[in-house]
């Protein structure tokens, strides 16, 4: 069926809230590589949003997918347990950082990871309070929502939100907030909001995703970890976009010199299949009664499977290094077209999780047309990407770390065509 019929029917079934980018349909994938269902190729640097660092269909991903396939495909983990499960925690315990004693839940999707640990964190301090950030992204859920700091479009007409839930500024230097303006904004927080003594968690990006892939200085992480600890409060990192293998180090938060209490994961923990991850210090996961934590389909065995896979896949396929490499060949070709670009007012990110930021020439003021443009552009050529950022101004790519070097470069290729056209 051709992608209008299939549109035609996508305006007849489905509501307008599940906002759709592109006007045609996937048929079929490979690596870094779609083809519509009218049998053209696209290039894919958006990754199912930052869900396919290991491309689309590895090999050792299909294999032990259709390998546990063959076995069983649910029984609850709640009521019939399975190894993979307590292999794939184990694992996890292992790789996050942080040398302490951990404990890790499985679940299904990043807003439940995210949930989860808030649930964790009161149950563990016997607190109620969270502190989010201006710009952050962390589901949507009532709860996510509630977290995260964009109002449009993913918090108009659905409050009001639960309550106990704060909001701090995240460092900015592009948009004039310094570090020491969000400590300060904290400060405020304590002074006019609520006791410090009545938080249980302070929940943050390392690098923000959907709020503009902007990256958390290390002095300012350094900071939070001392606040944490002069009140009692629990430090989580919700690495949901920026983990395994995105920043050139398996998680994000191996680029600061403290650790977080609590790490979320999803996105491209299972190549594709969905699932989610809480890892945190033992005697704090501990903290919830038997019960307290799961879900019907939390800890999937497929998607395990896949995540023990993706995991082997990272290391045999070196896609650290590989990440610092495309992240760099990106970055030059970014700088070397600023001159023919003037609207480029920052290129940054760590490893290949990276972003361009528009804005109109000469001034502060935010380019959200442009970034549209660029965005129509490349999707013409052949190229998948997504803008991002709370004034929709930033493109950001997600591509494979898997992608093979022709198409990398051709995919270079018309980016540049974009930014210049």
């Amino acid at each position: 069926m051709s992608n209008k019929d299939l549109m035609q029917r996508k305006a007849d079934a489905t509501p307008r809230g599940v906002g759709v980018m592109c006007g045609f349909f996937a048929d079929r994938a490979k690596n870094a590589e779609i083809w519509d269902t009218d049998g053209k190729r696209y290039i894919d640097f958006a990754g199912g949003i930052g869900v396919l660092n290991t491309g689309h269909l590895h090999a050792k991903v299909q294999a032990a997918v259709a390998e546990q396939l063959s076995r069983f495909s649910h029984t609850c983990y709640q009521v019939v347990p399975y190894e993979s499960y307590i292999r794939l925690a184990e694992q996890l315990n292992q790789l996050t950082p942080g040398q302490h004693a951990k404990k890790t839940a499985l679940f299904t999707t990043g807003a439940e990871a995210v949930e989860n640990a808030v649930k964790v964190a009161r149950a563990a301090t016997g607190r109620g309070g969270v502190i989010a950030f201006g710009g952050a992204f962390h589901g949507r859920t009532l709860l996510g929502m509630a977290l995260t700091g964009k109002v449009v479009p993913y918090k108009v007409g659905f409050g009001p939100f639960p309550g106990d839930v704060y909001h701090a500024p995240y460092p900015n230097a592009l948009h004039g907030v310094s570090v020491e303006d969000s400590l300060r904004g904290l400060e405020k927080l304590f002074k006019y909001d609520v006791d410090p003594k009545r938080v249980a968690a302070i929940i943050f990006e390392p690098v923000q995703g959907e709020g503009g892939f902007y990256n958390a200085p290390s002095e300012w992480v350094v900071q939070l970890r001392k606040i944490c600890d002069e009140h009692g409060i629990l430090l989580i990192a919700d690495e949901v976009q920026s983990g395994f293998a995105r920043t050139g180090k398996l998680f994000a938060m191996e680029h600061y010199p403290v650790q977080a209490d609590l790490i979320t994961m999803a996105k491209s923990l299972a190549g594709g299949f969905p699932l989610s991850a809480l890892t945190g210090r033992a005697e704090i996961m501990d903290a919830p009664a038997p019960g307290g934590l799961g879900g019907t389909y939390a800890g999937n065995p497929l998607a395990v499977a896949a995540a023990l896979a993706v995991i082997d896949a990272i290391q045999e396929d070196k896609l650290l290094e590989r990440a610092n490499r495309l992240g760099a060949l990106l970055k030059e070709k970014l700088h070397g077209l600023k001159n023919a670009v003037p609207q480029m007012a920052e290129i940054r990110g760590l490893g290949a999780m990276l972003a361009v930021e528009f804005n109109q020439p000469g001034s502060q003021q935010p380019d959200p047309d442009f970034a549209k443009k660029v965005q129509t552009k490349a999707l013409e050529s052949g190229l998948i990407l997504l803008t991002c950022g709370v004034y929709a101004n930033v493109i950001r790519f997600l591509f494979p770390l898997t992608i093979e070097d022709t198409v990398f470069e051709e995919a270079l290729a018309k980016l540049e065509a974009a930014l210049k056209a």
